[in-house]
Protein backbone atom coordinates (compact mmCIF):
# COMPACT_ATOMS: atom_id res chain seq x y z
CA UNK A 1 0.00 0.00 0.00
CA UNK A 2 2.59 2.77 1.16
CA UNK A 3 4.03 1.85 -2.69
CA UNK A 4 2.05 4.27 -4.12
CA UNK A 5 3.71 6.99 -1.79
CA UNK A 6 7.22 7.26 -3.09
CA UNK A 7 8.06 10.24 -0.83
CA UNK A 8 6.07 12.60 1.85
CA UNK A 9 5.92 15.13 -0.97
CA UNK A 10 3.05 12.41 -2.65
CA UNK A 11 0.98 12.91 0.96
CA UNK A 12 -1.92 15.88 1.68
CA UNK A 13 -0.66 18.64 3.50
CA UNK A 14 -4.18 18.68 5.71
CA UNK A 15 -5.81 16.01 7.08
CA UNK A 16 -8.92 15.79 8.34
CA UNK A 17 -8.49 13.43 11.60
CA UNK A 18 -9.82 10.78 14.02
CA UNK A 19 -9.44 11.53 17.68
CA UNK A 20 -9.63 7.78 19.19
CA UNK A 21 -8.28 7.04 22.48
CA UNK A 22 -6.35 3.70 22.79
CA UNK A 23 -6.39 3.80 19.04
CA UNK A 24 -3.09 2.67 17.41
CA UNK A 25 -2.55 2.62 13.91
CA UNK A 26 0.89 1.78 12.32
CA UNK A 27 2.40 1.62 8.76
CA UNK A 28 1.43 -0.87 6.96
CA UNK A 29 -0.70 -1.82 10.22
CA UNK A 30 -4.44 -2.91 9.22
CA UNK A 31 -6.92 -1.17 11.73
CA UNK A 32 -10.94 -1.59 11.33
CA UNK A 33 -12.96 0.85 13.14
CA UNK A 34 -17.03 1.11 13.20
CA UNK A 35 -17.98 4.56 12.05
CA UNK A 36 -21.54 5.80 13.81
CA UNK A 37 -21.29 9.36 15.11
CA UNK A 38 -22.09 11.78 11.75
CA UNK A 39 -19.55 14.11 11.89
CA UNK A 40 -17.37 11.28 11.17
CA UNK A 41 -19.66 9.56 8.99
CA UNK A 42 -19.25 13.06 6.67
CA UNK A 43 -15.42 12.57 7.12
CA UNK A 44 -15.50 9.50 5.86
CA UNK A 45 -17.52 10.57 3.18
CA UNK A 46 -15.15 13.50 2.19
CA UNK A 47 -12.26 11.48 2.17
CA UNK A 48 -13.75 9.37 -0.60
CA UNK A 49 -14.68 11.91 -2.55
CA UNK A 50 -10.95 13.55 -2.13
CA UNK A 51 -9.37 10.58 -3.92
CA UNK A 52 -6.70 10.41 -1.67
CA UNK A 53 -9.04 8.76 0.72
CA UNK A 54 -6.54 9.30 4.01
CA UNK A 55 -7.38 9.67 7.20
CA UNK A 56 -5.12 10.87 10.73
CA UNK A 57 -5.61 8.81 13.56
CA UNK A 58 -4.51 10.52 16.20
CA UNK A 59 -5.54 10.31 20.10
CA UNK A 60 -6.58 12.90 22.58
CA UNK A 61 -4.83 13.76 25.51
CA UNK A 62 -8.35 13.31 27.63
CA UNK A 63 -8.91 10.01 28.42
CA UNK A 64 -12.47 8.36 28.73
CA UNK A 65 -15.78 9.53 28.24
CA UNK A 66 -16.13 12.83 26.93
CA UNK A 67 -18.44 15.46 25.92
CA UNK A 68 -19.65 14.48 22.02
CA UNK A 69 -19.46 18.24 20.96
CA UNK A 70 -16.07 18.72 22.72
CA UNK A 71 -13.00 19.14 21.05
CA UNK A 72 -10.57 17.69 23.32
CA UNK A 73 -6.58 18.46 23.03
CA UNK A 74 -4.29 15.77 20.89
CA UNK A 75 -1.03 14.76 20.55
CA UNK A 76 1.02 16.08 18.42
CA UNK A 77 1.91 12.60 16.29
CA UNK A 78 -0.53 10.78 15.04
CA UNK A 79 -0.58 8.44 11.59
CA UNK A 80 -2.27 8.79 8.29
CA UNK A 81 -3.99 5.88 6.76
CA UNK A 82 -5.92 5.07 3.58
CA UNK A 83 -9.15 3.79 3.40
CA UNK A 84 -8.74 0.18 2.00
CA UNK A 85 -11.86 -1.17 2.73
CA UNK A 86 -15.66 0.19 3.80
CA UNK A 87 -19.18 -0.87 3.43
CA UNK A 88 -22.25 0.78 4.78
CA UNK A 89 -24.85 -0.82 6.97
CA UNK A 90 -28.61 -0.33 6.89
CA UNK A 91 -28.44 2.17 10.20
CA UNK A 92 -26.22 4.06 8.33
CA UNK A 93 -22.71 3.19 10.15
CA UNK A 94 -19.45 2.72 8.23
CA UNK A 95 -17.62 -0.62 8.56
CA UNK A 96 -14.32 0.27 7.15
CA UNK A 97 -10.29 -0.54 7.13
CA UNK A 98 -7.41 1.82 7.69
CA UNK A 99 -4.01 0.64 6.33
CA UNK A 100 -1.29 2.83 7.57
CA UNK A 101 1.05 4.56 5.41
CA UNK A 102 3.23 7.22 7.32
CA UNK A 103 3.29 8.95 11.08
CA UNK A 104 2.38 12.97 11.14
CA UNK A 105 3.26 15.69 13.20
CA UNK A 106 0.43 18.24 13.48
CA UNK A 107 1.80 21.87 12.76
CA UNK A 108 -1.25 24.14 12.80
CA UNK A 109 -5.33 22.48 13.54
CA UNK A 110 -7.57 23.91 10.83
CA UNK A 111 -10.71 26.66 11.65
CA UNK A 112 -12.31 23.84 9.04
CA UNK A 113 -15.49 24.57 8.42
CA UNK A 114 -16.76 20.86 8.49
CA UNK A 115 -18.10 18.80 11.13
CA UNK A 116 -14.85 17.06 11.77
CA UNK A 117 -11.35 18.41 12.78
CA UNK A 118 -8.69 19.47 9.40
CA UNK A 119 -4.66 19.56 10.86
CA UNK A 120 -1.96 20.71 8.63
CA UNK A 121 -0.12 17.92 9.14
CA UNK A 122 4.21 16.96 8.35
CA UNK A 123 5.24 14.06 7.55
CA UNK A 124 9.19 14.57 6.94
CA UNK A 125 10.30 13.22 10.96
CA UNK A 126 8.86 9.83 9.64
CA UNK A 127 9.57 10.12 5.85
CA UNK A 128 10.95 6.26 6.55
CA UNK A 129 8.22 5.24 7.29
CA UNK A 130 7.21 5.01 3.69
CA UNK A 131 10.25 2.29 3.14
CA UNK A 132 9.05 -0.91 4.07
CA UNK A 133 10.84 -3.33 6.66
CA UNK A 134 12.77 0.06 7.56
CA UNK A 135 14.77 -1.12 11.21
CA UNK A 136 13.90 -5.27 10.87
CA UNK A 137 17.61 -6.08 11.33
CA UNK A 138 17.81 -4.21 14.37
CA UNK A 139 14.84 -5.91 16.16
CA UNK A 140 15.62 -8.35 18.57
CA UNK A 141 13.26 -11.25 17.15
CA UNK A 142 13.98 -13.67 19.95
CA UNK A 143 13.87 -11.11 22.89
CA UNK A 144 10.30 -10.33 22.26
CA UNK A 145 8.54 -13.93 20.98
CA UNK A 146 10.85 -15.11 24.34
CA UNK A 147 8.23 -12.34 26.40
CA UNK A 148 5.13 -12.79 23.78
CA UNK A 149 4.73 -16.65 25.08
CA UNK A 150 5.67 -15.86 28.51
CA UNK A 151 2.77 -13.38 28.17
CA UNK A 152 0.18 -15.72 26.87
CA UNK A 153 0.85 -18.65 28.99
CA UNK A 154 0.67 -16.44 32.01
CA UNK A 155 -2.82 -15.33 30.86
CA UNK A 156 -4.12 -18.75 29.21
CA UNK A 157 -4.55 -17.18 25.51
CA UNK A 158 -3.59 -18.86 22.02
CA UNK A 159 -1.67 -17.90 19.56
CA UNK A 160 -1.02 -19.16 15.89
CA UNK A 161 2.61 -20.03 15.94
CA UNK A 162 2.75 -20.61 12.41
CA UNK A 163 1.64 -17.79 11.39
CA UNK A 164 3.87 -15.60 14.28
CA UNK A 165 6.92 -16.99 13.02
CA UNK A 166 6.33 -16.52 9.01
CA UNK A 167 5.79 -12.74 10.28
CA UNK A 168 8.63 -10.32 9.19
CA UNK A 169 10.05 -8.15 12.19
CA UNK A 170 7.80 -5.14 11.19
CA UNK A 171 4.96 -7.07 11.06
CA UNK A 172 5.63 -8.86 14.03
CA UNK A 173 6.27 -5.73 16.00
CA UNK A 174 3.41 -2.99 14.66
CA UNK A 175 0.94 -5.82 14.35
CA UNK A 176 1.72 -6.90 18.37
CA UNK A 177 1.97 -3.29 19.31
CA UNK A 178 -1.70 -2.39 17.59
CA UNK A 179 -3.25 -5.25 19.46
CA UNK A 180 -1.76 -5.20 22.73
CA UNK A 181 -4.00 -4.23 25.98
CA UNK A 182 -1.81 -1.74 27.03
CA UNK A 183 -3.41 2.16 28.00
CA UNK A 184 -3.40 5.38 25.81
CA UNK A 185 -0.12 6.41 26.82
CA UNK A 186 1.71 3.63 26.03
CA UNK A 187 0.18 3.72 22.80
CA UNK A 188 1.52 6.68 22.12
CA UNK A 189 4.85 5.98 22.98
CA UNK A 190 4.55 3.16 20.88
CA UNK A 191 3.62 5.09 18.44
CA UNK A 192 6.34 7.73 18.83
CA UNK A 193 8.91 5.46 18.61
CA UNK A 194 12.21 6.78 16.67
CA UNK A 195 12.71 3.35 15.40
CA UNK A 196 11.27 -0.22 14.76
CA UNK A 197 13.64 -1.87 17.78
CA UNK A 198 12.72 0.90 20.17
CA UNK A 199 9.21 0.48 19.52
CA UNK A 200 10.06 -3.48 20.26
CA UNK A 201 11.82 -2.29 23.34
CA UNK A 202 8.83 -0.51 24.42
CA UNK A 203 6.50 -3.15 23.71
CA UNK A 204 8.51 -5.82 25.67
CA UNK A 205 9.21 -3.56 28.91
CA UNK A 206 5.13 -3.54 28.69
CA UNK A 207 4.72 -6.82 28.92
CA UNK A 208 7.59 -7.73 31.62
CA UNK A 209 5.84 -5.16 33.65
CA UNK A 210 2.46 -7.00 33.03
CA UNK A 211 4.02 -10.31 33.88
CA UNK A 212 5.52 -9.25 36.74
CA UNK A 213 2.19 -7.60 37.75
CA UNK A 214 0.45 -10.82 37.15
CA UNK A 215 2.41 -12.98 39.53
CA UNK A 216 2.18 -10.40 42.07
CA UNK A 217 -1.15 -10.62 42.30
CA UNK A 218 -1.11 -14.59 42.10
CA UNK A 219 1.70 -14.46 45.21
CA UNK A 220 -0.98 -11.81 47.13
CA UNK A 221 -4.14 -14.91 46.21
CA UNK A 222 -1.74 -17.91 47.81
CA UNK A 223 -0.87 -15.67 50.87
Amino acid sequence: MTERYTSTNDLPGTLPIFPLSGALLLPRGVLPLNIFEPRYVSMVDAALRSGDRLIGMIQPHTVGAADASASPAIHDVGCAGRITGFNETDDGRILMTLTGICRFRVTQELDAMTPFRQVKADYSPFANDLEAGSGELDVSRTELLDVVRRYLDANSLQADWDAIEQSSNEALVNSLSMISPFGPQEKQAMLEADSLEQRNQILIALAEMALAQTQADDDATLQ
